[in-house]
Protein backbone atom coordinates (compact mmCIF):
# COMPACT_ATOMS: atom_id res chain seq x y z
CA UNK A 1 0.00 0.00 0.00
CA UNK A 2 3.04 2.54 0.83
CA UNK A 3 4.33 2.02 -2.22
CA UNK A 4 0.75 2.76 -4.24
CA UNK A 5 0.93 5.90 -2.23
CA UNK A 6 4.35 6.61 -3.43
CA UNK A 7 3.25 5.87 -6.99
CA UNK A 8 -0.19 8.14 -6.36
CA UNK A 9 2.42 11.28 -5.02
CA UNK A 10 4.68 10.52 -8.28
CA UNK A 11 1.65 10.74 -10.77
CA UNK A 12 0.50 13.87 -8.84
CA UNK A 13 3.73 16.27 -8.85
CA UNK A 14 3.98 14.85 -12.73
CA UNK A 15 0.44 16.53 -13.46
CA UNK A 16 1.29 19.31 -11.26
CA UNK A 17 4.78 19.97 -13.10
CA UNK A 18 2.62 19.74 -16.42
CA UNK A 19 -0.36 21.65 -15.47
CA UNK A 20 1.53 24.48 -13.86
CA UNK A 21 4.94 24.63 -16.11
CA UNK A 22 4.45 28.34 -17.17
CA UNK A 23 4.18 29.48 -13.82
CA UNK A 24 7.53 27.18 -12.79
CA UNK A 25 10.90 28.03 -13.05
CA UNK A 26 12.93 26.08 -15.34
CA UNK A 27 15.16 25.66 -11.87
CA UNK A 28 12.33 24.56 -9.61
CA UNK A 29 10.87 22.22 -12.05
CA UNK A 30 14.04 19.85 -11.49
CA UNK A 31 13.53 20.85 -7.36
CA UNK A 32 10.41 19.47 -7.69
CA UNK A 33 11.19 16.28 -9.08
CA UNK A 34 13.59 16.09 -5.88
CA UNK A 35 10.37 15.04 -3.94
CA UNK A 36 10.74 11.59 -5.63
CA UNK A 37 13.02 10.85 -3.88
CA UNK A 38 10.82 10.93 -0.32
CA UNK A 39 8.55 9.62 -1.57
CA UNK A 40 10.86 6.65 -2.62
CA UNK A 41 12.67 6.02 0.17
CA UNK A 42 9.66 6.45 2.93
CA UNK A 43 8.67 2.67 2.20
CA UNK A 44 11.97 1.53 3.46
CA UNK A 45 12.42 3.79 6.30
CA UNK A 46 10.89 2.02 9.61
CA UNK A 47 7.51 3.52 10.62
CA UNK A 48 8.89 3.58 14.82
CA UNK A 49 11.34 6.62 13.13
CA UNK A 50 7.94 8.77 12.11
CA UNK A 51 6.17 7.42 15.07
CA UNK A 52 8.59 9.09 17.32
CA UNK A 53 8.73 12.20 15.20
CA UNK A 54 5.14 13.19 14.86
CA UNK A 55 5.60 14.24 11.23
CA UNK A 56 2.56 15.50 10.02
CA UNK A 57 -0.40 14.27 11.76
CA UNK A 58 -2.89 16.68 10.76
CA UNK A 59 -2.42 16.96 7.28
CA UNK A 60 -3.80 13.50 5.94
CA UNK A 61 -6.81 13.26 4.45
CA UNK A 62 -7.06 10.45 2.78
CA UNK A 63 -7.81 7.29 4.15
CA UNK A 64 -7.63 3.62 2.45
CA UNK A 65 -10.43 1.56 2.24
CA UNK A 66 -10.35 -2.20 3.98
CA UNK A 67 -8.33 -4.56 2.39
CA UNK A 68 -10.88 -7.06 3.73
CA UNK A 69 -14.42 -7.49 4.31
CA UNK A 70 -16.97 -8.91 6.08
CA UNK A 71 -19.04 -12.28 4.79
CA UNK A 72 -22.27 -13.08 6.38
CA UNK A 73 -21.21 -15.72 7.79
CA UNK A 74 -21.01 -15.62 12.07
CA UNK A 75 -20.13 -17.31 15.22
CA UNK A 76 -21.47 -16.98 18.39
CA UNK A 77 -21.27 -19.50 21.61
CA UNK A 78 -21.84 -19.21 24.91
CA UNK A 79 -25.34 -17.94 25.04
CA UNK A 80 -26.06 -16.85 27.79
CA UNK A 81 -24.39 -13.54 29.91
CA UNK A 82 -21.66 -11.43 29.32
CA UNK A 83 -20.02 -14.58 27.75
CA UNK A 84 -21.83 -13.59 24.64
CA UNK A 85 -19.18 -13.11 22.06
CA UNK A 86 -19.95 -12.03 18.61
CA UNK A 87 -17.88 -12.28 15.92
CA UNK A 88 -17.90 -11.97 12.25
CA UNK A 89 -16.17 -14.20 10.00
CA UNK A 90 -13.21 -12.45 7.45
CA UNK A 91 -12.07 -13.06 3.80
CA UNK A 92 -8.60 -13.44 2.92
CA UNK A 93 -8.36 -13.98 -0.50
CA UNK A 94 -4.48 -13.80 -0.51
CA UNK A 95 -2.54 -17.03 0.14
CA UNK A 96 -0.36 -16.84 3.38
CA UNK A 97 3.18 -17.25 1.59
CA UNK A 98 2.16 -14.69 -1.14
CA UNK A 99 4.26 -12.08 0.42
CA UNK A 100 7.82 -14.01 0.74
CA UNK A 101 7.13 -14.94 -3.01
CA UNK A 102 6.65 -11.37 -4.01
CA UNK A 103 9.88 -10.69 -1.81
CA UNK A 104 11.58 -13.31 -3.18
CA UNK A 105 10.58 -12.17 -6.94
CA UNK A 106 11.27 -8.25 -6.00
CA UNK A 107 15.15 -8.75 -4.87
CA UNK A 108 15.47 -11.47 -8.02
CA UNK A 109 14.39 -7.98 -9.75
CA UNK A 110 16.87 -6.06 -7.48
CA UNK A 111 19.97 -7.69 -8.58
CA UNK A 112 18.89 -8.58 -12.34
CA UNK A 113 18.62 -4.52 -12.58
CA UNK A 114 21.74 -4.19 -11.00
CA UNK A 115 23.49 -6.33 -13.10
CA UNK A 116 22.40 -4.89 -16.18
CA UNK A 117 22.58 -1.44 -15.10
CA UNK A 118 26.48 -2.10 -13.89
CA UNK A 119 26.96 -3.72 -17.26
CA UNK A 120 26.32 -0.92 -19.51
CA UNK A 121 28.37 1.43 -17.77
CA UNK A 122 31.41 -0.73 -17.82
CA UNK A 123 33.16 1.64 -20.17
CA UNK A 124 33.06 4.19 -17.51
CA UNK A 125 36.33 2.54 -15.83
CA UNK A 126 38.00 2.44 -19.03
CA UNK A 127 37.31 6.30 -19.95
CA UNK A 128 38.38 7.36 -17.06
CA UNK A 129 41.78 5.23 -17.03
CA UNK A 130 42.30 6.85 -20.50
CA UNK A 131 41.88 10.44 -18.96
CA UNK A 132 45.32 12.82 -19.31
CA UNK A 133 45.71 16.15 -17.44
CA UNK A 134 45.62 19.24 -19.59
CA UNK A 135 48.48 21.07 -19.14
CA UNK A 136 47.59 24.05 -22.05
CA UNK A 137 48.02 27.39 -19.96
CA UNK A 138 45.17 29.22 -21.79
CA UNK A 139 42.58 26.18 -21.12
CA UNK A 140 43.17 26.16 -17.66
CA UNK A 141 43.24 29.62 -17.37
CA UNK A 142 39.09 29.52 -18.65
CA UNK A 143 38.53 26.94 -16.21
CA UNK A 144 39.71 29.10 -13.40
CA UNK A 145 37.72 31.84 -14.41
CA UNK A 146 34.68 29.77 -15.63
CA UNK A 147 34.29 28.30 -11.97
CA UNK A 148 34.88 31.69 -10.35
CA UNK A 149 31.74 32.60 -13.20
CA UNK A 150 29.28 29.46 -12.01
CA UNK A 151 31.05 30.14 -8.35
CA UNK A 152 32.17 26.63 -7.52
CA UNK A 153 34.46 26.44 -5.29
CA UNK A 154 34.80 22.37 -4.68
CA UNK A 155 38.08 20.63 -6.18
CA UNK A 156 37.50 19.45 -9.83
CA UNK A 157 39.93 17.71 -11.98
CA UNK A 158 40.05 18.72 -15.97
CA UNK A 159 41.28 16.07 -18.34
CA UNK A 160 40.91 15.32 -21.63
CA UNK A 161 40.33 11.46 -23.46
CA UNK A 162 39.98 9.94 -26.82
CA UNK A 163 37.07 8.09 -25.81
CA UNK A 164 35.30 11.08 -25.21
CA UNK A 165 32.91 12.42 -28.22
CA UNK A 166 31.15 15.71 -25.92
CA UNK A 167 31.97 16.94 -22.83
CA UNK A 168 31.30 15.12 -19.51
CA UNK A 169 31.77 15.06 -16.03
CA UNK A 170 32.54 11.57 -14.12
CA UNK A 171 33.11 10.96 -10.74
CA UNK A 172 30.98 10.06 -7.92
CA UNK A 173 32.93 11.66 -4.90
CA UNK A 174 35.97 13.13 -7.24
CA UNK A 175 34.57 14.69 -10.03
CA UNK A 176 36.77 15.14 -12.97
CA UNK A 177 35.63 16.98 -16.35
CA UNK A 178 37.01 15.32 -19.59
CA UNK A 179 36.87 17.05 -22.06
CA UNK A 180 37.13 15.33 -25.98
CA UNK A 181 40.64 15.43 -27.49
CA UNK A 182 39.61 17.23 -30.76
CA UNK A 183 40.04 20.48 -31.46
CA UNK A 184 37.22 22.93 -30.63
CA UNK A 185 36.62 26.24 -30.55
CA UNK A 186 37.15 29.06 -27.80
CA UNK A 187 33.68 29.47 -27.42
CA UNK A 188 32.71 26.00 -27.39
CA UNK A 189 35.24 24.96 -24.55
CA UNK A 190 33.95 28.01 -22.68
CA UNK A 191 30.35 26.93 -22.51
CA UNK A 192 31.15 22.98 -22.07
CA UNK A 193 32.98 24.03 -18.96
CA UNK A 194 30.03 26.50 -17.59
CA UNK A 195 27.86 23.18 -18.15
CA UNK A 196 29.83 21.06 -16.24
CA UNK A 197 30.94 22.96 -13.73
CA UNK A 198 27.43 23.96 -12.97
CA UNK A 199 26.55 20.03 -12.85
CA UNK A 200 29.01 19.79 -10.66
CA UNK A 201 27.87 22.50 -8.22
CA UNK A 202 24.30 21.52 -8.47
CA UNK A 203 25.88 17.76 -7.33
CA UNK A 204 23.83 16.33 -10.33
CA UNK A 205 25.86 13.42 -10.65
CA UNK A 206 25.44 12.46 -7.07
CA UNK A 207 21.62 12.89 -8.07
CA UNK A 208 21.61 11.33 -11.00
CA UNK A 209 23.43 8.19 -8.64
CA UNK A 210 20.59 8.07 -6.39
CA UNK A 211 18.21 8.11 -9.33
CA UNK A 212 19.79 4.61 -10.73
CA UNK A 213 19.77 3.54 -7.44
CA UNK A 214 15.95 3.74 -7.08
CA UNK A 215 15.32 2.41 -10.40
CA UNK A 216 17.20 -0.64 -9.60
CA UNK A 217 14.74 -0.67 -6.41
CA UNK A 218 11.59 -0.06 -8.53
CA UNK A 219 12.35 -2.19 -11.43
CA UNK A 220 9.09 -3.47 -11.44
CA UNK A 221 7.48 0.62 -11.68
CA UNK A 222 7.02 2.19 -14.58
CA UNK A 223 5.93 5.36 -12.93
CA UNK A 224 9.87 5.74 -11.71
CA UNK A 225 11.26 5.43 -14.87
CA UNK A 226 8.78 8.14 -16.43
CA UNK A 227 9.76 10.57 -13.67
CA UNK A 228 13.19 9.84 -14.04
CA UNK A 229 13.26 10.44 -17.51
CA UNK A 230 11.73 14.32 -17.27
CA UNK A 231 13.72 14.80 -14.21
CA UNK A 232 17.21 14.28 -16.37
CA UNK A 233 15.46 16.65 -18.91
CA UNK A 234 14.45 19.15 -15.88
CA UNK A 235 18.21 18.88 -15.09
CA UNK A 236 19.33 20.06 -18.74
CA UNK A 237 17.19 22.54 -19.02
CA UNK A 238 17.93 24.03 -15.49
CA UNK A 239 21.29 24.04 -16.29
CA UNK A 240 20.84 25.62 -19.51
CA UNK A 241 18.73 28.46 -17.71
CA UNK A 242 21.81 28.85 -14.92
CA UNK A 243 24.38 29.91 -17.64
CA UNK A 244 21.91 31.74 -19.90
CA UNK A 245 21.61 33.77 -17.17
CA UNK A 246 25.46 34.42 -16.90
CA UNK A 247 25.69 34.87 -20.75
CA UNK A 248 24.77 38.56 -22.52
CA UNK A 249 21.02 37.83 -24.67
CA UNK A 250 23.04 37.94 -28.09
CA UNK A 251 25.55 34.96 -27.00
CA UNK A 252 22.48 32.63 -26.39
CA UNK A 253 22.44 31.63 -30.11
CA UNK A 254 26.29 31.16 -29.86
CA UNK A 255 25.46 28.77 -26.80
CA UNK A 256 22.65 26.99 -28.56
CA UNK A 257 25.06 25.97 -31.27
CA UNK A 258 27.24 24.57 -28.88
CA UNK A 259 24.93 22.60 -27.75
CA UNK A 260 24.02 21.14 -31.38
CA UNK A 261 27.61 20.80 -31.72
CA UNK A 262 28.38 18.21 -29.08
CA UNK A 263 24.91 16.63 -29.63
CA UNK A 264 26.01 14.64 -32.89
CA UNK A 265 27.86 12.38 -31.22
CA UNK A 266 26.42 11.04 -27.81
CA UNK A 267 28.54 9.17 -25.87
CA UNK A 268 27.92 5.62 -23.56
CA UNK A 269 25.15 7.09 -20.79
CA UNK A 270 27.15 5.85 -17.25
CA UNK A 271 25.29 6.48 -13.97
CA UNK A 272 27.89 8.56 -12.07
CA UNK A 273 28.05 11.22 -15.15
CA UNK A 274 26.68 14.07 -16.58
CA UNK A 275 27.55 15.31 -20.16
CA UNK A 276 26.39 18.05 -22.52
CA UNK A 277 25.21 15.91 -25.41
CA UNK A 278 21.36 14.44 -25.17
CA UNK A 279 18.99 12.47 -27.14
CA UNK A 280 17.29 14.07 -29.95
CA UNK A 281 13.93 14.76 -28.60
CA UNK A 282 15.50 16.09 -25.65
CA UNK A 283 17.83 18.14 -28.02
CA UNK A 284 15.06 19.75 -29.31
CA UNK A 285 13.05 20.56 -26.41
CA UNK A 286 16.44 22.32 -24.97
CA UNK A 287 17.07 24.30 -28.26
CA UNK A 288 13.32 25.83 -27.82
CA UNK A 289 13.78 26.48 -24.51
CA UNK A 290 17.08 28.37 -25.26
CA UNK A 291 15.60 30.38 -28.15
CA UNK A 292 12.88 31.28 -25.85
CA UNK A 293 14.46 32.01 -22.50
CA UNK A 294 13.70 35.14 -20.49
CA UNK A 295 14.90 35.61 -17.74
CA UNK A 296 12.81 34.46 -14.26
CA UNK A 297 10.85 37.34 -13.11
CA UNK A 298 10.18 37.68 -9.03
CA UNK A 299 6.41 36.40 -9.65
CA UNK A 300 7.95 33.51 -11.14
CA UNK A 301 10.08 32.50 -8.63
CA UNK A 302 7.39 33.70 -5.70
CA UNK A 303 4.86 31.08 -7.68
CA UNK A 304 7.55 28.42 -8.32
CA UNK A 305 8.44 28.51 -4.56
CA UNK A 306 4.46 28.47 -3.32
CA UNK A 307 4.15 25.45 -5.64
CA UNK A 308 7.34 23.43 -4.35
CA UNK A 309 6.15 24.35 -0.46
CA UNK A 310 2.43 23.19 -0.89
CA UNK A 311 3.64 19.89 -2.73
CA UNK A 312 6.56 19.02 0.44
CA UNK A 313 3.53 19.87 3.05
CA UNK A 314 1.38 17.71 1.26
CA UNK A 315 4.38 14.75 1.07
CA UNK A 316 4.64 15.15 4.61
CA UNK A 317 0.80 15.02 5.42
CA UNK A 318 0.95 11.40 4.29
CA UNK A 319 3.73 10.22 6.17
CA UNK A 320 1.77 8.74 8.93
CA UNK A 321 0.02 6.61 6.50
CA UNK A 322 3.34 5.40 4.70
CA UNK A 323 4.78 4.78 8.26
CA UNK A 324 1.58 3.01 9.54
CA UNK A 325 1.68 1.07 7.06
CA UNK A 326 5.62 0.26 6.98
CA UNK A 327 4.98 -1.13 10.30
CA UNK A 328 4.36 -4.95 10.69
CA UNK A 329 6.47 -6.50 13.40
CA UNK A 330 4.64 -9.93 14.36
CA UNK A 331 7.15 -10.22 17.57
CA UNK A 332 6.86 -7.18 20.55
CA UNK A 333 10.63 -6.05 22.01
CA UNK A 334 9.13 -6.61 25.86
CA UNK A 335 12.62 -7.67 27.50
CA UNK A 336 11.67 -10.11 30.37
CA UNK A 337 13.84 -9.61 33.60
CA UNK A 338 14.53 -12.47 36.18
CA UNK A 339 13.15 -11.09 38.98
CA UNK A 340 9.69 -10.11 37.82
CA UNK A 341 8.76 -13.09 36.07
CA UNK A 342 6.80 -16.68 37.12
CA UNK A 343 6.68 -18.95 34.78
CA UNK A 344 3.62 -21.16 35.10
CA UNK A 345 2.31 -24.27 33.38
CA UNK A 346 -1.15 -23.88 33.13
CA UNK A 347 -1.64 -25.66 29.94
CA UNK A 348 -4.53 -28.35 31.56
CA UNK A 349 -7.04 -25.16 31.69
CA UNK A 350 -6.61 -24.58 27.77
CA UNK A 351 -8.04 -27.73 26.42
CA UNK A 352 -6.02 -28.84 24.28
CA UNK A 353 -5.76 -25.37 22.48
CA UNK A 354 -2.88 -23.88 22.56
CA UNK A 355 -2.72 -20.49 24.19
CA UNK A 356 -0.72 -17.95 26.17
CA UNK A 357 -1.96 -16.38 29.71
CA UNK A 358 -0.36 -13.31 31.08
CA UNK A 359 -1.13 -11.77 34.71
CA UNK A 360 0.10 -9.29 36.22
CA UNK A 361 0.32 -8.20 39.73
CA UNK A 362 -0.01 -4.44 40.35
CA UNK A 363 0.83 -4.42 43.58
CA UNK A 364 4.20 -6.79 43.74
CA UNK A 365 5.17 -5.91 39.82
CA UNK A 366 5.07 -9.97 39.08
CA UNK A 367 4.08 -11.38 36.06
CA UNK A 368 2.96 -14.79 35.94
CA UNK A 369 2.61 -16.06 32.84
CA UNK A 370 2.30 -19.36 30.46
CA UNK A 371 3.67 -19.76 27.16
CA UNK A 372 6.10 -17.13 27.22
CA UNK A 373 6.86 -17.49 23.18
CA UNK A 374 3.16 -16.98 22.41
CA UNK A 375 3.41 -14.53 25.10
CA UNK A 376 5.46 -12.04 23.14
CA UNK A 377 3.66 -12.84 19.71
CA UNK A 378 1.85 -10.18 17.93
CA UNK A 379 -2.19 -11.27 16.55
CA UNK A 380 -4.66 -9.50 15.76
CA UNK A 381 -6.68 -7.53 19.18
CA UNK A 382 -10.23 -8.33 17.53
CA UNK A 383 -12.85 -7.16 19.36
CA UNK A 384 -10.32 -5.98 22.49
CA UNK A 385 -9.57 -3.06 20.27
CA UNK A 386 -12.89 -1.37 21.17
CA UNK A 387 -11.45 -0.63 24.74
CA UNK A 388 -9.48 1.89 23.08
CA UNK A 389 -11.47 3.11 19.89
CA UNK A 390 -14.13 4.08 23.19
CA UNK A 391 -11.36 6.05 24.68
CA UNK A 392 -10.11 7.83 21.21
CA UNK A 393 -13.40 8.76 20.53
CA UNK A 394 -13.84 10.21 23.64
CA UNK A 395 -11.11 12.25 23.48
CA UNK A 396 -11.44 13.41 20.22
CA UNK A 397 -15.35 14.46 21.45
CA UNK A 398 -17.10 12.43 18.79
CA UNK A 399 -18.18 10.32 21.14
CA UNK A 400 -20.27 12.30 24.71
CA UNK A 401 -20.21 9.58 27.21
CA UNK A 402 -22.85 11.08 28.93
CA UNK A 403 -24.96 10.87 25.49
CA UNK A 404 -23.62 7.86 23.68
CA UNK A 405 -26.66 6.73 22.28
CA UNK A 406 -26.08 6.26 18.24
CA UNK A 407 -29.52 5.39 16.04
CA UNK A 408 -29.50 1.76 14.28
CA UNK A 409 -29.64 2.76 10.59
CA UNK A 410 -31.68 -0.21 9.44
CA UNK A 411 -28.68 -2.03 7.81
CA UNK A 412 -29.37 -5.33 8.85
CA UNK A 413 -26.38 -7.57 10.84
CA UNK A 414 -25.75 -11.39 11.06
CA UNK A 415 -26.50 -10.74 15.05
CA UNK A 416 -30.21 -9.57 16.47
CA UNK A 417 -28.34 -7.44 19.26
CA UNK A 418 -26.54 -5.50 16.89
CA UNK A 419 -29.80 -4.35 15.06
CA UNK A 420 -30.63 -2.04 17.62
CA UNK A 421 -30.07 1.58 18.71
CA UNK A 422 -27.08 1.27 20.66
CA UNK A 423 -25.56 2.92 23.66
CA UNK A 424 -21.90 2.82 24.49
CA UNK A 425 -22.78 0.38 27.24
CA UNK A 426 -24.92 -1.87 25.26
CA UNK A 427 -22.28 -1.46 22.28
CA UNK A 428 -19.33 -2.91 24.46
CA UNK A 429 -21.24 -5.21 26.04
CA UNK A 430 -22.41 -6.76 22.35
CA UNK A 431 -19.80 -6.21 21.13
CA UNK A 432 -21.17 -3.83 18.05
CA UNK A 433 -19.12 -3.39 15.33
CA UNK A 434 -20.48 -1.10 13.37
CA UNK A 435 -20.66 1.08 16.51
CA UNK A 436 -16.89 1.29 16.94
CA UNK A 437 -16.45 1.64 13.35
CA UNK A 438 -18.66 4.78 13.32
CA UNK A 439 -16.53 6.38 15.37
CA UNK A 440 -13.61 5.41 14.02
CA UNK A 441 -13.97 6.72 11.00
CA UNK A 442 -15.39 10.21 12.38
CA UNK A 443 -12.10 10.29 14.07
CA UNK A 444 -10.00 9.45 10.81
CA UNK A 445 -7.59 7.49 9.96
CA UNK A 446 -4.54 10.26 11.23
CA UNK A 447 -6.05 10.60 14.92
CA UNK A 448 -6.16 7.03 15.50
CA UNK A 449 -2.72 6.41 14.33
CA UNK A 450 -1.18 9.57 16.46
CA UNK A 451 -2.68 7.94 19.45
CA UNK A 452 -2.24 4.63 18.60
CA UNK A 453 1.66 5.66 18.40
CA UNK A 454 1.53 7.32 21.81
CA UNK A 455 0.50 4.66 23.70
CA UNK A 456 3.06 1.94 21.80
CA UNK A 457 -0.24 0.01 20.55
CA UNK A 458 1.15 -2.92 19.29
CA UNK A 459 2.51 -2.56 15.62
CA UNK A 460 0.26 0.71 15.15
CA UNK A 461 -0.35 -0.74 11.53
CA UNK A 462 -3.46 0.37 9.69
CA UNK A 463 -3.19 -0.74 6.30
CA UNK A 464 -6.07 -3.09 7.03
CA UNK A 465 -8.39 -0.06 6.21
CA UNK A 466 -10.37 2.24 8.68
CA UNK A 467 -13.35 0.30 9.36
CA UNK A 468 -11.51 -3.03 9.60
CA UNK A 469 -7.18 -2.88 10.47
CA UNK A 470 -8.40 -4.27 14.16
CA UNK A 471 -10.66 -7.65 12.53
CA UNK A 472 -7.73 -9.67 11.85
CA UNK A 473 -5.93 -7.62 9.73
CA UNK A 474 -2.99 -5.17 9.76
CA UNK A 475 -3.28 -4.28 13.61
CA UNK A 476 -1.35 -6.65 15.79
CA UNK A 477 -0.49 -6.65 19.65
CA UNK A 478 0.57 -9.31 22.13
CA UNK A 479 -0.91 -11.36 25.41
CA UNK A 480 2.21 -9.38 27.09
CA UNK A 481 1.64 -5.69 25.37
CA UNK A 482 -2.36 -6.01 25.96
CA UNK A 483 -1.52 -6.21 29.47
CA UNK A 484 0.79 -3.37 29.34
CA UNK A 485 -1.85 -0.89 27.82
CA UNK A 486 -4.86 -1.98 30.33
CA UNK A 487 -2.03 -1.71 33.13
CA UNK A 488 -1.95 2.08 31.88
CA UNK A 489 -5.27 2.62 31.44
CA UNK A 490 -6.22 1.28 34.74
CA UNK A 491 -3.64 3.60 36.54
CA UNK A 492 -4.79 6.02 34.33
CA UNK A 493 -1.19 6.49 33.02
CA UNK A 494 -2.43 7.83 29.42
CA UNK A 495 -2.65 10.40 27.03
CA UNK A 496 -6.36 10.39 27.73
CA UNK A 497 -8.82 12.54 30.38
CA UNK A 498 -9.49 11.15 33.43
CA UNK A 499 -12.67 11.65 33.20
CA UNK A 500 -12.79 9.51 29.69
CA UNK A 501 -10.62 6.39 31.38
CA UNK A 502 -13.42 6.32 33.92
CA UNK A 503 -16.36 6.09 31.83
CA UNK A 504 -14.56 3.38 29.43
CA UNK A 505 -14.17 1.01 32.71
CA UNK A 506 -17.85 1.69 33.55
CA UNK A 507 -18.58 -0.42 30.70
CA UNK A 508 -16.01 -2.65 31.38
CA UNK A 509 -17.41 -3.97 34.72
CA UNK A 510 -19.07 -7.16 34.04
CA UNK A 511 -19.31 -9.01 37.35
CA UNK A 512 -19.11 -9.18 41.23
CA UNK A 513 -18.12 -11.90 43.18
CA UNK A 514 -17.93 -11.00 47.09
CA UNK A 515 -15.35 -8.21 47.29
CA UNK A 516 -14.06 -8.74 43.94
CA UNK A 517 -15.02 -7.19 40.71
CA UNK A 518 -14.14 -8.15 36.71
CA UNK A 519 -14.08 -6.35 34.25
CA UNK A 520 -12.88 -6.49 30.64
CA UNK A 521 -13.56 -7.24 26.82
CA UNK A 522 -13.27 -10.65 25.20
CA UNK A 523 -12.65 -10.58 21.45
CA UNK A 524 -12.95 -13.94 18.30
CA UNK A 525 -11.34 -13.82 15.14
CA UNK A 526 -12.82 -15.80 12.43
CA UNK A 527 -11.20 -16.36 8.95
CA UNK A 528 -12.69 -17.36 5.56
CA UNK A 529 -15.50 -19.13 7.36
CA UNK A 530 -13.53 -21.82 8.57
CA UNK A 531 -13.37 -23.06 12.34
CA UNK A 532 -9.40 -23.82 11.62
CA UNK A 533 -8.17 -20.40 11.93
CA UNK A 534 -10.34 -19.19 14.81
CA UNK A 535 -8.81 -17.34 17.68
CA UNK A 536 -10.36 -15.56 20.89
CA UNK A 537 -9.41 -12.83 23.65
CA UNK A 538 -10.34 -12.06 26.58
CA UNK A 539 -8.34 -9.14 28.30
CA UNK A 540 -9.05 -7.51 31.50
CA UNK A 541 -8.68 -6.57 35.30
CA UNK A 542 -9.83 -7.68 38.67
CA UNK A 543 -10.02 -5.29 41.40
CA UNK A 544 -9.68 -7.69 44.99
CA UNK A 545 -9.46 -6.21 48.42
CA UNK A 546 -7.31 -3.15 47.49
CA UNK A 547 -5.19 -5.50 44.84
CA UNK A 548 -5.95 -5.66 40.89
CA UNK A 549 -4.86 -7.99 38.80
CA UNK A 550 -4.40 -7.08 35.10
CA UNK A 551 -4.56 -10.55 32.56
CA UNK A 552 -4.77 -11.26 28.88
CA UNK A 553 -5.79 -14.49 27.61
CA UNK A 554 -5.15 -15.30 23.83
CA UNK A 555 -5.71 -18.89 22.43
CA UNK A 556 -5.66 -20.20 18.91
CA UNK A 557 -6.58 -23.56 17.02
CA UNK A 558 -9.05 -25.83 15.45
CA UNK A 559 -12.61 -25.77 16.70
CA UNK A 560 -13.68 -23.77 19.81
CA UNK A 561 -11.38 -21.16 19.96
CA UNK A 562 -13.72 -18.13 20.55
CA UNK A 563 -13.25 -15.27 23.03
CA UNK A 564 -15.86 -16.58 24.79
CA UNK A 565 -13.94 -19.67 25.68
CA UNK A 566 -11.12 -17.86 26.64
CA UNK A 567 -12.96 -16.22 28.92
CA UNK A 568 -14.17 -19.30 30.13
CA UNK A 569 -10.34 -20.40 30.39
CA UNK A 570 -9.30 -16.85 32.23
CA UNK A 571 -11.96 -17.33 34.76
CA UNK A 572 -10.96 -21.17 35.93
CA UNK A 573 -7.24 -19.77 36.18
CA UNK A 574 -8.90 -16.52 38.36
CA UNK A 575 -10.72 -18.80 40.45
CA UNK A 576 -7.56 -21.36 40.88
CA UNK A 577 -5.61 -18.81 41.89
CA UNK A 578 -8.02 -17.62 44.53
CA UNK A 579 -8.22 -14.02 42.69
CA UNK A 580 -11.59 -14.03 41.60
Amino acid sequence: MSILLSSIGIILILLVKKVLKNHISARWQYNLGLLFFILLAIPFIPGSVFASLNIGNRFIAYTPQAAAFISEGATAVYETGWLNDFAVTVERSAEWYLPQVLIILWLAGVVISAVIMLSNNRTLRFIRESVKPIEDKKILGLFAHCKTEVGFKGDVALGTSVLVKTPMTVGLFKPTIILPTAEISFADTRHALLHELVHCKNRDIQINGAMCLFQILYWFNPLVYLAFKQMRLDRELACDAFILDMLPAENHGCYGKTLLNFAKTLPNTTIFAADMGGKKPQVVKRIKAIASYTADTGLLKFKSICVFALLVLLILGQIPVLAAFANSNDTDRFHFQSDNIIDSDLSHFFNGVEGSFVLFDLETGIYTIHNRSMSTTRVSPNSTYKIFSALIALQEGVLQADNSFVAWNGENHPFDAWNWDQTLTTAMRHSVNWYFQNFDAQVGLESLYYYLSQISYGNRNLSGGIANFWIESSLRISPIEQVQMLTNFYRNNTIFDAAHVNSVKDVLRLQESGNAVLSGKTGTGFVNGQATNVNGWFVGYVENGGRTFVFATYIQGEGNASGSVAAGITLSILEYKDIF
